[in-house]
C-alpha cells in the first residue's frame, strides 16, 4: 500500500506511462520512417520499458539529491515523512538498472554503449555535476544541463530501431527530432514549476518565483514555439510536415492563450497543458505518420 501511495504522490505510473508510451513509440516510429524500414515489436517494447525506467531513476535520483531540502522545507513528502526510505529507493534504482541492462543485451549488445552514456550523464546530474552551489545561482545553466538527459534518452530509444536493423537514419532529421525533445523537456520542467504567488512555498524553487509569473510563463510559451519549430523541421524529413503543422497549431494556440492569462491561471494549468502538448507532439511525429505511411 505504501508503494502505491508513493507512486500516486511522486511518480504516477499511469500518467507517466501514457507520456512515456507516446515518447518511446514516437522515437521508434520516427526513426523507422527516417530509415525506410518497418518497425518491429521488440524495438517498441524495449524502448518503452527502458525509457520508463529511465524516468523512474530520474525521480529516485531527485529524492536523493533533494533529501536535505525536503527534510527542511517539504516534510510532507514521502521520504521525509517516512513512507519510504532512501535505501529502499536505492534498491529499486539498482533493480531498474538491471532490467535496462538485460533488455539492452537481449535486443542488441551494441546498445550498451548508449545505455552507459545515459547512465553516466544521469550519475553526473545526481551529484549536480560536482558544482551544486555554482549551478544553483545560474538558473538557465542549471536548466539546460539537466534537460540534456532528454535527447540522450530519446537517442537511446531511437537506436532500439536503427541499430539492430543495421541502418543509419537521416542525421539531420534525427538531429531536429532530438532538439525538439530537448526543448520539450524544458517545456515540461518549466510548466511544472509555475505557480501563483499564493501557491509558492518557502524553500521550493520555482521559475515563477525566480523570474516572476508573467515573465516565466512567456519563457515557457517561447519554448513551446521552439519545440514546434523543430518538430515541423523533423516532420519535413518524413514527408509529414503539413499534418504535423495542422495538429500542433491548435495546441500551440492553447499554450499561448494560457501564457497570456498567467495571472488568472491555476498553477496546475501549465503542467496540464505541457502534458497534453507532449502527448500530441510525439503522437504527431510517431504513430500517426507511421499509420498513414
Amino acid at each position: 500500500m505504501r508503494w502505491w501511495t508513493y507512486q500516486k504522490e511522486r511518480f504516477p505510473i499511469f500518467q507517466h506511462g501514457l507520456l512515456v508510451a507516446a515518447f518511446s513509440s514516437s522515437a521508434v516510429a520516427f526513426s523507422a520512417m527516417l530509415c525506410g524500414v518497418t518497425p518491429n515489436w521488440e524495438a517498441f517494447i524495449v524502448a518503452f520499458i527502458t525509457v520508463f525506467l529511465f524516468f523512474l531513476q530520474l525521480r529516485i535520483a531527485d529524492e536523493f539529491k533533494d533529501a536535505e531540502e525536503d527534510a527542511q522545507y517539504r516534510p510532507y513528502r514521502a521520504v521525509p515523512r517516512g513512507l519510504v526510505s532512501l535505501r529502499q529507493l536505492g534498491v529499486i534504482f539498482v533493480i531498474a538498472a538491471g532490467g535496462q541492462l538485460a533488455l539492452t543485451l537481449w535486443l542488441d549488445s551494441r546498445l550498451l554503449v548508449l545505455l552507459l552514456i545515459t547512465w553516466a550523464y544521469l550519475a553526473l546530474m545526481s551529484v549536480e555535476f560536482f558544482a551544486r552551489d555554482w549551478l544553483k545561482v545560474r538558473h538557465i545553466t542549471y536548466l539546460w544541463t539537466h534537460m540534456m538527459i532528454m535527447p540522450l534518452v530519446d537517442l537511446f530509444a531511437t537506436s532500439c530501431l536503427w541499430l539492430p536493423a543495421n541502418v543509419v537514419p537521416d542525421k539531420l532529421g534525427l538531429t531536429f527530432f532530438l532538439i525538439a525533445s530537448f526543448f520539450n523537456g524544458i517545456v515540461i520542467e518549466i510548466g511544472r514549476k509555475l505557480r501563483q504567488p499564493e501557491a509558492e512555498e518557502e524553500g521550493v524553487p520555482t521559475y515563477s518565483k525566480l523570474w516572476g509569473l508573467q515573465k516565466a510563463s512567456w519563457v515557457w510559451a517561447r519554448c513551446v514555439i521552439i519545440t514546434a519549430t523543430f518538430a515541423i523541421l523533423a516532420a519535413s524529413h518524413i514527408q509529414f510536415i503539413i499534418p504535423v503543422f495542422c495538429i500542433l497549431i491548435p495546441v500551440l494556440g492553447w499554450a499561448l492563450w494560457t501564457a497570456s492569462q498567467s495571472n488568472k491561471t491555476n498553477s496546475k494549468r501549465f503542467e496540464i497543458v505541457s502534458g497534453i502538448w507532449t502527448l500530441v507532439l510525439y503522437l504527431s511525429l510517431g504513430l500517426i505518420p507511421l499509420f498513414f505511411s
